[in-house]
């Protein structure tokens, strides 16, 4: 195997052994394959004419595929076979379309059957491309699309489609199977970054016209005495569905790492039972589901390598996926949590590890309702500067650097918000700059979306002819590939000067790093005293 897509890849090289992560080699040469076949179909995309339905079916299946493949999303190895054995038969339809077969690659003639995955496996995976420029942005194109896949999956279950963000992907899919010069990849990199602001914005219109717009909330830390129900990833249309099947049962539900923000939403607020918020970021699962006491459900990724103490109370939903853990599939559109309904029932409360409560809300609609507000904060010097600190969390111990930087930050600073890198900080008992939270948490890493929107409005708030020139520093945290989508967002909508860690990816070329950091000044993190300092002076 090989494996560099997140953060915490061995030695900042990749991984070849086993992913750290957890996953495997064959999980991973399986991950390799299904990617494979998806630029197989991607290129006969390009030469069939599709209709309207059937762009949506291959986009559709296309977006869980790629989803199946994202960290800590889907283990089980037979359930990535079986993905793979629909693209097969996608591909076979479509090539018996294809009429002018002549320069097909490789990926879209391709048809084995399960004896020869394996084999074909490890022919297809990352090294195959041997230039390490060519390989580092076809990579960090995939990457992009793998967090597009996801927004745009979430999106779909909602009712919420959008053809161009299927096209793009079977066109940038379809490209990495061509010998492109440097510059053309470079372009559809950037290209990558449009469409992951088109995307990210469809799932906030999915998510705020179904659910309502984000309000300010306090979220409890407590427990209360009736058994629970833990859900975790990131899908709200489960957390609808587990919340009304619960309702009136007895049985109380808690979010979990970046569910968190499932409580801003004002759809949500009318359940009593909706308890409040258990635990940190995703990592911290093997000690706080092993607490909570009741059953798990992981909607998304993240999933990690599941512990004997919970492994007969977990439960996987959509493209999440673990050896041995029953999964909830749909059917008939329909989803039944009452297995873990009843399980409920016959567990204890949880135990409690913290107390207390939060405050999050913070999404692009209830900030620019006080936009007048901060404009005049801002000019009466009240506040200084805004810091970006999105993004994930991770094991790392170097990722302390992100609670040292809110600590330090003057008390004229405020943090913008999203995604589980907020665990580093939402706690902490920082500051308000006359009633305003000095950790503004829009939400989920995909209303990263939210924080780009308010730093736009806010230049035209001013008067500004950049964004750029906004009193804004971006401090991200990375871990997996919808973090890569957001980082190619904002530097399509024209960010710059990011600082970005705890390490640059792995998956980046020099040459392509020089790149980026002459056209976009991205550099990395260093010591947390000198970037406060630095990014205080705009630096």
């Amino acid at each position: 195997m090989f494996c560099y897509q997140c953060q915490e890849t061995l030695k900042n090289k990749g991984c070849t052994a086993i992913g750290i992560c957890g996953k495997d080699e064959n999980t991973s040469n399986l991950h390799d394959l299904l990617i494979f076949v998806l630029k197989g179909i991607s290129a006969l995309s390009e030469k069939t004419e599709l209709n309207e339905d059937e762009i949506k079916e291959i986009g559709d299946y296309v977006c869980r595929a790629m989803f199946a493949t994202i960290t800590n999303a889907n283990f089980d190895e037979n359930r990535i076979v079986e993905l793979i054995e629909q693209g097969l038969e996608k591909k076979k339809k479509l090539l018996d379309k294809v009429k002018e077969r002549e320069n097909l690659p490789e990926a879209a003639i391709w048809h084995g059957d399960r004896k020869e995955f394996e084999s074909k496996a490890k022919e297809v995976g990352v090294l195959a491309t041997e230039n390490e420029d060519v390989r580092s942005l076809r990579e960090l194109m995939i990457y992009g699309l793998k967090g597009i896949a996801a927004y745009a999956s979430h999106a779909e279950i909602l009712g919420y489609t959008d053809r161009a963000v299927y096209e793009f992907m079977l066109k940038a899919l379809a490209a990495t199977t061509k010998d492109l010069e440097i510059n053309d990849l470079i372009a559809l990199v950037m290209e990558t970054g449009k469409t992951a602001v088109d995307t990210m914005a469809l799932l906030d219109k999915a998510n705020t016209e179904t659910y309502g717009n984000p309000e300010m909330t306090t979220v409890s830390l407590d427990v209360r005495n009736n058994p629970g129900i833990l859900i975790s990833g990131h899908d709200l249309k489960d957390m609808e569905i587990l919340l009304q099947q619960t309702e009136n049962s007895g049985v109380d539900v808690y979010t979990h790492s970046e569910m968190l923000p499932a409580h801003y939403y004002p759809k949500f607020k009318k359940y009593p039972h909706f308890a409040g918020n258990y635990g940190n970021a995703w990592w911290k699962q093997h000690l706080e589901f092993d607490s909570f006491n009741g059953p798990i459900l992981m909607t998304t990724n993240c999933i990690t390598p599941v512990k004997d103490a919970y492994k007969d109370r977990i439960f996987t939903t959509g493209m999440a996926g673990y050896p041995s853990v029953p999964h909830i599939e749909e059917k008939d559109g329909k989803k039944d949590f009452s297995e873990l309904i009843e399980l409920a029932k016959k567990c204890p409360p949880p135990t409690k590890i913290e107390s207390g409560e939060i405050v999050g809300g913070f999404a692009h609609n209830f900030v620019l309702s006080m936009a007048d507000k901060i404009v005049e904060a801002v000019k009466n010097g009240d506040i200084k500067r805004f810091v970006v600190m999105a993004g994930c969390d991770g094991r790392q111990p170097s990722r302390q650097y992100y609670s040292e930087v809110a600590h330090k930050l003057p008390d004229n600073t405020i943090i913008l918000t999203a995604g589980c890198a907020k665990y580093r900080y939402n706690k902490l008992n920082l500051a308000d700059i006359g009633g305003i939270p000095k950790v503004l948490d829009a939400g989920q890493c995909n209303d990263s979306y939210s924080l780009a929107l308010i730093a736009l409005k806010l230049k035209e708030a001013f008067g500004l002819d950049d964004v750029n020139k906004l009193p804004l520093s971006f401090d991200i945290a990375w871990y997996e590939q919808k973090a890569v989508a957001v980082l190619l967002a904002l530097l399509y909508l024209g960010f710059k000067n990011i600082r970005l860690g705890p390490t640059l990816p792995a998956f980046v070329s020099p040459t392509v790093l020089q790149v980026l950091q002459k056209e976009f000044d991205i550099k990395p993190i260093s010591d947390a005293d000198a970037d406060v300092q630095a990014m205080m002076a705009g630096k």
